[in-house]
């Protein structure tokens, strides 16, 4: 079994599908509701499988923060592109091979949007790193 993190993300990816493109701002509350149903129905299913570790839809809030000195961690909003603004949710997963971990995502990324068509939405997949190079001097 290997473990991949599938990222949902807010702008939609290399080329986002028509579907993709309008806000969940902009959804009605029963789009809205559709969508978390797939989304919780899904995970019961990796969880038949054996195959869910976990997952979390995030908030859109959030901030850059890094050591710089003692008593002074900076915070920013920008100017770089943040992980606020990109990722909107992820699920991992461990699955037999990365074919799997392909087909489950392609499943997510038909989940339903506006009018209950699939969203068609790019996930990316990443996988865990399995072991640490060793550091040469």
């Amino acid at each position: 079994m290997a473990k991949f993190l599938l990222l949902k993300h807010y702008r939609g990816g290399p080329q986002q599908r028509p579907n993709a493109r309008t806000p969940m701002e902009e959804w009605t509350p029963a789009e809205i509701a559709a969508h978390l149903r797939f989304m919780e129905d899904m995970a019961d299913d990796l969880r038949r499988r054996g195959e869910w570790v976990g997952g979390e839809a995030l908030a859109p809030e959030g901030a850059f923060v890094r050591y710089d000195g003692e008593g002074r961690p900076p915070v920013t909003d920008g100017p770089f592109a943040e992980t606020k603004d990109l990722i909107a949710g992820w699920m991992m997963i461990d699955v037999e091979s990365l074919e799997r971990a392909h087909e489950t995502a392609a499943y997510l990324s038909s989940a339903p949007g506006p009018g209950g068509r699939p969203l068609e939405e790019w996930i990316e997949v990443r996988p865990f790193l399995e072991y640490t190079p060793p550091v040469v001097d």
